[in-house]
């Protein structure tokens, strides 16, 4: 396993899930904030810390789950036709509605973000806690939320990277544990970067369409998909960590030059 973890692809697919978790991640810091800000200041560390945490478990619970249905690599349904062919498995339905789910939260996500930057936010304020236990509860579903996508994306980095899935399950795990570490470590100056540079948010939410289009096609390959005789390949993970370090690097370019003028 450890041979595996010190491969590059494996190397590039940490630090790029780590970025993504974290950027992604910070709506769900803010949230939390929001939340935990409704107690009194002594209850107030203690309950983000909590949330975090609480996070962390949640999300790894959940990647052993969405990984034991990915295991389902059998094909338990078959359509052939003279121009589609296709054998359906567990593993191709959940990366194929893992996809869409992406590709649609991503979407709400940034056309949210742009015209009504609030409403989240404004949700969460609304809510009523008296308690640490109630603001705990609240974490919790805010946390549950916000592990789909997290797990999705954690999914389709990793997902082939090796022909062991339990590989793949602890690399992904590392992500997560580092993630929340970081956040819960650097959660404030995280928060304010991101309030200062709100690109770097919308960015990553364009990843995560990227990353649906993968987790589709990748469904497709596995499935066996067939147009008129032409079968559905794969997506390299190399074009997409690629294409994610690219537009990182142009938007540095752009921070710097943003910096210069102010």
């Amino acid at each position: 396993m450890l041979d595996f973890l010190l491969t590059s692809d494996a190397i590039m697919a940490l630090i790029t899930l780590t970025f993504l978790e974290i950027i992604l991640g910070i709506d769900n810091i803010v949230f939390i904030s929001i939340a935990a800000n409704k107690l009194p200041e002594h209850q107030r560390a203690k309950a983000t810390n909590i949330g975090l945490v609480l996070a962390m478990v949640q999300r790894v619970v959940l990647l052993f789950f969405v990984s034991f249905l990915i295991g389902l690599s059998e094909p338990f349904f078959t359509y052939d036709t003279n121009w589609l062919h296709i054998a359906l498995s567990w593993q191709a339905i959940i990366l194929f509605a893992g996809g869409l789910f992406l590709i649609y939260k991503s979407t709400k996500e940034i056309r949210e973000k742009v015209e009504a930057p609030l409403h989240d936010e404004n949700q969460v304020k609304s809510k009523v806690i008296k308690s640490l236990s109630q603001a705990i509860t609240q974490i919790l579903i805010i946390d549950f939320i916000f592990s789909i996508d997290s797990i999705l994306t954690a999914v389709g980095m990793t997902n082939g990277l090796h022909p062991n899935a339990n590989y793949t399950l602890v690399l992904m795990v590392i992500a997560v544990v580092i993630s929340i570490a970081v956040m819960i470590g650097f959660a404030n100056p995280i928060r304010k970067f991101i309030d200062r540079n709100p690109s770097m948010q919308i960015l990553g939410l364009a990843f995560l369409i990227l990353i649906g289009f993968m987790l589709i096609t990748e469904a497709a390959h596995l499935s066996h998909t067939e147009f008129f005789g032409k079968s559905v390949g794969a997506i390299p993970k190399g074009y997409l960590y690629f294409a994610i370090a690219f537009s990182l690097f142009v938007e540095f370019l752009n921070f710097k030059a943003v910096k210069k003028k102010v």
